[in-house]
C-alpha cells in the first residue's frame, strides 16, 4: 500500500487542504489519507487518489464539503464516519475494472462502525466522461461480512448503475445477508431502486431507519463537533 498522509490523534481537524496520492493505476492501492483517531474532521479538504483514496480506518469521524475523487473503493475503513454535503467523484479506472465508492469492513455485528453518505453528490470526473467509456459504478461493497453503509438524501448522476452495489470477490457464502447497505430519500438518474440488488441485505429505509444514521444518533456528533467549528446538519 501506498500511503501519502496518515493521522492518529485524537482531535484531528483539517480544513481547506488537500490529501493526493499521484502513484497511480500502476501502483495498486493509493491511499491519499489514513484516519484512525476519534472525533476526526475535515472540512472543504479534497482527498484524492486512484484507489482507495480515503482510508477512514476506525473511531468516530466527519467529512464536510469535501472532494473525494478516485475509483476503485474511495472510502474504505471499519470507521464510523460520515460524509456530509460532499462530492464523490469517480474517476476513470483502469480497463475491466468498475469504481465502487465505499467498501466498509465491519467484521461483527455488535460494532457500532458504518459509513453515512448524506446529502452528498455522486458523479463521474472529466476525465471518465471523456473517455466515453461506460464504467460500472457502484455505491458499495462489503469488505467486511457485516459491512454497513448507506447512502441518504444524495443527488445520484447517471454513471450509478443500477444494481446500486456489489459483491466482493471471494467472500464466503451468505455475506449478501449480513451486511447492512441502505437508501433513503436519494434523487437523480442514479437513485432509482427498482432494480437494485436483491439481497437480504439491502434495505430501502424509511425515515425512522434513515435517521440511525444522522450525525446526532450515528457519531453523537452534538457532543464533539460544535467544538470544531465547522458546520454540520444534526439529522436529516
Amino acid at each position: 500500500m501506498h500511503e501519502r498522509a496518515g493521522v492518529s490523534g485524537e482531535g484531528f481537524l483539517a480544513r481547506d487542504i488537500a490529501f493526493r496520492n499521484t502513484a497511480g493505476a500502476a501502483r495498486g492501492q493509493a491511499v491519499a489519507l489514513r484516519v484512525n483517531a476519534d472525533m476526526a474532521a475535515a472540512y472543504r479538504c479534497a482527498v484524492d487518489g486512484h484507489q482507495d483514496a480515503l482510508y477512514a480506518h476506525s473511531f468516530r469521524q466527519f467529512y464536510r464539503e469535501c472532494a473525494l475523487s478516485g475509483t476503485v473503493d474511495l472510502a474504505f475503513g471499519n470507521a464510523a464516519a460520515v460524509l456530509q454535503a460532499c462530492a464523490l467523484v469517480a474517476g476513470a479506472p483502469v480497463p475491466g475494472q468498475s469504481n465502487v465508492l465505499t467498501a466498509q469492513s465491519r467484521s461483527d455485528p455488535n460494532q457500532d462502525t458504518g459509513f453515512a453518505v448524506h446529502n452528498c453528490t455522486v458523479e463521474a470526473s472529466p476525465e471518465l466522461l471523456a473517455s466515453g467509456v461506460r464504467t460500472r459504478t457502484f455505491l458499495g461493497r462489503p469488505w467486511g461480512a457485516y459491512a454497513r453503509a448507506v447512502v441518504i438524501e444524495s443527488y445520484l448522476g447517471p454513471l450509478v448503475d443500477r444494481d446500486g452495489w456489489t459483491g466482493w470477490p471471494g467472500a464466503e457464502p451468505g455475506r449478501a445477508d449480513t451486511v447492512y447497505f441502505g437508501e433513503y430519500g436519494n434523487e437523480g438518474p442514479g437513485a432509482g431502486t427498482d432494480a437494485r440488488v436483491g439481497w437480504a441485505g439491502f434495505h430501502e429505509m424509511d425515515y425512522d431507519e434513515a435517521a440511525q444514521f444522522a450525525v446526532d444518533k450515528f457519531i453523537y456528533g452534538d457532543d464533539w463537533l460544535a467544538a470544531t467549528s465547522f458546520p454540520y446538519d444534526q439529522g436529516i
